[in-house]
């Protein structure tokens, strides 16, 4: 019997050092960011993010001296919004993915900037005349694909050097908002996604690396073509790749599967709720 217990003890030592940490990727523009109010919340929903908040950790600063955090809300003042507590996707991502596995460590790697597009500021081959074209103000000397690889190799390195291992389940991309504006944008959008999954695979040396789009539906605005042409590469991208899945969105004005604040394009907080379980529904999905 004693032996016996020894070797259960044994295992059970192997397993929590050699455990890996599941790493889960995020990217886009204000969506991904995230507008839902947290305040809002009802309390069970908060109790269930706060019991879970300390195995799932969020990274979201440049600073590679600041440590990922435990999941929660981000603070922002904003005139648009009467509320400071907002949150993105991550939240439900995390909850969704914690509860379907209760004893793993997750850490989430999220890099979101308003109203960037692929075209420019998120190119995987970032060219500044494409960036001056697509982007404004401060955007157009952004380039966010290189800062979110840089991102997540500091806190890959972090976790090594804690000892730790990872495995990467996916990544999740929310944004396409911006490139329906401009007819060049929005004609070049599936080509540039392609590149954009393709650079990511490359930089991680994973060849498979699960990819979850979250299709954009906002109104016709400046390109009245714009949201059907990106909308319909989102898909077409989608059904290329057998490790590549997507959240489609109804164009009902209604907002009935996502809903979404008054301005008619971000997503509310039953909206981030949802966008949110459904993302991680497809990242468990795809690594089943």
């Amino acid at each position: 019997m004693k032996y016996l217990i020894f070797l259960v003890l044994i295992t059970l030592n192997s397993f929590s050092q050699n455990k890996d940490v599941y790493v889960v990727l995020l990217a886009g523009q204000s969506n991904m960011a995230g507008h839902g109010n947290y305040e809002i919340l009802d309390n069970s929903v908060k109790a269930r993010i706060e019991k879970v908040a300390d195995r799932v950790l969020l990274s979201t600063s440049d600073n590679p001296k600041i440590a990922p955090k435990p999941l929660s809300y981000y603070t922002v003042e904003s005139e648009k919004y009467d509320f400071n507590k907002h949150f993105g996707p991550e939240i439900f991502i995390g909850l969704t993915l914690a509860e379907a596995n209760p004893n793993q460590e997750y850490l989430l790697i999220k890099k979101a900037v308003g109203g960037t597009s692929l075209y420019g500021a998120w190119s995987a081959n970032w060219i500044e005349d494409k960036a001056d074209f697509a982007e404004r103000g401060s955007r157009k000397q952004q380039q966010l694909f290189q800062a979110h690889l840089q991102l997540i190799d500091n806190n890959l390195k972090r976790l090594i050097l804690e000892g730790k291992s990872y495995k990467i389940l996916g990544l999740v991309w929310m944004q396409g908002e911006s490139d329906t504006n401009k007819e060049i944008t929005a004609l070049s959008y599936k080509e540039n996604l392609k590149k954009l999954i393709s650079g990511y695979r490359k930089h991680l040396n994973i060849d498979n690396l699960p990819f979850v789009i979250g299709q954009v539906n906002p109104l016709p605005r400046k390109f009245k073509a714009g949201p059907i042409l990106v909308r319909k590469a989102m898909e077409q991208v989608a059904n290329s790749d057998n490790v590549i899945e997507i959240v489609k969105t109804s164009t009902d004005k209604n907002w009935n599967d996502f809903p979404k604040h008054s301005d008619n394009l971000h997503y509310n907080t039953e909206g981030q709720k949802r966008l949110g379980i459904a993302f991680a529904n497809k990242v468990i999905k795809l690594n089943k």
